[in-house]
C-alpha cells in the first residue's frame, strides 16, 4: 500500500529528469535490452527509460487506474502485479528499477530481493528523502508552515519515507552488491503564468483541504487535535496570501526534493 496519494506521487514525479539525466548514468541504460519499472504509476519514469535505451521497457503496478495511463505512454507494455510477488520468471530482465516505491513499504529489502530474482544483472531504486525537502516562497509564512505540516505527517507515516540515501542498507540486506549512489535534486517551481495545477493547489491551501486529507496521519504523530486546528487556521491564512499574490502575479514558490539513485548488482 502506498503511504502517499496518487496526486502526491504524480506531483512528485512530474517533470523529473527533464533537466538532467546524469544521475541515471550508473544504470547503463544504453546497453539494456529488457527493463522492468516496478510501481510505475502512470509511467513517467518508464517513458524516460524507454527514451534512453534501445531495448524494451515494461511497466508494472498494482493500481489499474494508474496502469491505464501508463499503458498509453508505453504502447500497452504494462503488467498488473505486486512488487513483492512479481509475475515474471527468474532473470527475465537485465535491469529492474523503481522510483518512490520503497518508501511505501514496511520491508523494502523484501521487495529488492524480489527485484533481484527477476533481474539477471542490475537493480536500482530512485528514492526521495522526504524529510529534507526545501521550500522557498514569496509568501513568508509558507516555508515554516510546510515544514511543520511535513514533520507531523512524516512522523505519522509507518514506513521510512525519508529512505533516500539510506537505501544502501536495504540493498545489502537483500544480498545485492551496491555499486553506487547518486543524488538528484528535483526542483519544482511555481511562477507566472500559473497553470491549473498551481491554482488548484492554492485553493486547497486557502480552504485547508490538503491538511484535512492528512489529518488522521498527522494526529498519529505528537501533534494534538488543538495543535492541528491551530496549524490548519494558519495554513488557510497562508493560502489566502498565496491567492492574493497570484492575483497580483507576484507569487513564486520553489520546492526541492532530494532523490537518491542507488544501483546494485545481482550476485
Amino acid at each position: 500500500m502506498r503511504a502517499f496519494s496518487e496526486t502526491y506521487l504524480s506531483r512528485t514525479r512530474r517533470g523529473m529528469w527533464d533537466d538532467s539525466r546524469e544521475a541515471l548514468e550508473p544504470l547503463s541504460l544504453e546497453s539494456r535490452t529488457r527493463i522492468l519499472d516496478v510501481g510505475c504509476g502512470t509511467g513517467e519514469l518508464s517513458g524516460v527509460l524507454a527514451a534512453e535505451c534501445s531495448g524494451q521497457v515494461i511497466g508494472c503496478d498494482a493500481d489499474p487506474r494508474l496502469l491505464a495511463v501508463a499503458r498509453e505512454r508505453l504502447g500497452g507494455r504494462v503488467v498488473a502485479g505486486d512488487a513483492l510477488r512479481l509475475p515474471f520468471s527468474d532473470d527475465a530482465f537485465d535491469l529492474v528499477v523503481c522510483q518512490a516505491l520503497l518508501i511505501n513499504l514496511a520491508e523494502p529489502a523484501n521487495a529488492l530481493s524480489e527485484f533481484a530474482r527477476v533481474s539477471s544483472d542490475l537493480v536500482a531504486a530512485i528514492e526521495p528523502d522526504n524529510g529534507a525537502v526545501d521550500v522557498d516562497s514569496s509568501v513568508d509564512a509558507e516555508p515554516s508552515l510546510e515544514a511543520r505540516a511535513r514533520r507531523a505527517y512524516l512522523e505519522g507515516v509507518s514506513t521510512d519515507v525519508t529512505l533516500g540515501a539510506d537505501a544502501r542498507d536495504a540493498f545489502e540486506e537483500a544480498g545485492l552488491e551496491v555499486l553506487e549512489t547518486r543524488r538528484y535534486d528535483h526542483e519544482r517551481t511555481v511562477e507566472p503564468p500559473y497553470g491549473e495545477a498551481a491554482l488548484t493547489a492554492a485553493r486547497r491551501k486557502a480552504t485547508g483541504a490538503g491538511l484535512a486529507d492528512d489529518r488522521a496521519t498527522m494526529l498519529s504523530s505528537e501533534l494534538t487535535p488543538d495543535g492541528y486546528d491551530e496549524l490548519r487556521s494558519e495554513w488557510r491564512e497562508m493560502g489566502r496570501d498565496v491567492i492574493d499574490q497570484m492575483r497580483d502575479r507576484t507569487y513564486r514558490r520553489t520546492e526541492t526534493v532530494p532523490f537518491f539513485v542507488t544501483v546494485g548488482r545481482v550476485p
